[in-house]
């Protein structure tokens, strides 16, 4: 994977949706001057619209928002080890409060965190606007990169192919 495959506009939106849609779980960093890990928290990602912004919902006055209202500047590493896919996205974050768009991004698992449904008081959506995205992914399925593995080291050429490169949405 030596050679990036850069993507721009809708390929490189199409691109991110499809990583997002397939992994889902990101951590989500905030206090990015701290730089420790501290302020990283795993967050389920909702969805990815035409325009390449990152919808969550959360707690409307947990740490995470509060930390986004302090500086707007996120990291979001999504990974997903079983199909190789990787994907770092750095962005501006902002806290919505939208009824309108709790309803269009709302889904039955939410109710775990927001027992009230899509009016609970307490629910705010998070977008992130990217302003700049890498990932690295690998064709194939595990079983089949590890076959290609063996078969590398054993023959000394490199079987395992993949994409990796910046998305610019």
């Amino acid at each position: 994977m030596s050679n990036p495959k850069n993507l721009n506009n809708k390929e490189a939106t199409d691109k991110l949706k499809s990583l997002v849609d397939e992994i889902m779980i990101c951590l989500f960093c905030t206090n990015l001057k701290t730089d420790d890990g501290s302020t990283c928290r795993p967050m389920t990602a909702l969805k990815v619209c035409d325009q390449g912004n990152i919808w969550f919902f959360s707690e409307k006055n947990n740490d995470k928002n509060k930390a986004v209202a302090v500086s707007k500047n996120v990291q979001l590493f999504f990974s997903h080890p079983g199909k190789n896919s990787y994907l770092v996205v750095n962005g501006e974050a902002e806290i919505i409060l939208d009824k309108t768009k709790i309803e269009e991004l709302w889904t039955p698992v939410a109710k775990i965190w927001f027992k009230e449904g899509k009016d609970d008081p307490n629910i705010s959506i998070i977008k992130v606007s990217p302003t700049s995205a890498y990932y690295w992914d690998t064709d194939g399925n595990r079983m089949i990169n590890f076959i290609k593995m063996v078969t590398s080291v054993a023959t000394g050429t490199n079987l395992i192919t993949g994409n990796q490169g910046a998305l610019n949405v």
